[in-house]
């Protein structure tokens, strides 16, 4: 997939003091995206929008595009 994450978003949350109990219980983020996010697998944009207000960073700052060069 040619959009990768640049961070742990995982790590970056419990860093921020956003453990993922903290996140299940305060119904920040769904098990499913947390998994998705553990798995390198895309979410949704309002799911990008709720890490971006969490960690008060750009989405530039999260995710990537990196070309892929294995067709050539």
């Amino acid at each position: 997939m040619p959009i990768t994450y640049k961070i742990d978003v995982i790590a970056a949350l419990k860093e921020a003091g956003y453990s993922t109990y903290r996140i299940r219980k305060e119904k920040l983020l769904g098990e499913a995206t947390l998994q998705s996010f553990r798995e390198g697998k895309p979410v949704s944009w309002e799911n990008l929008s709720t890490i971006c207000e969490l960690l008060n960073c750009q989405p530039g700052d999260i995710m990537e595009y990196v070309e892929d060069t294995s067709n050539e």
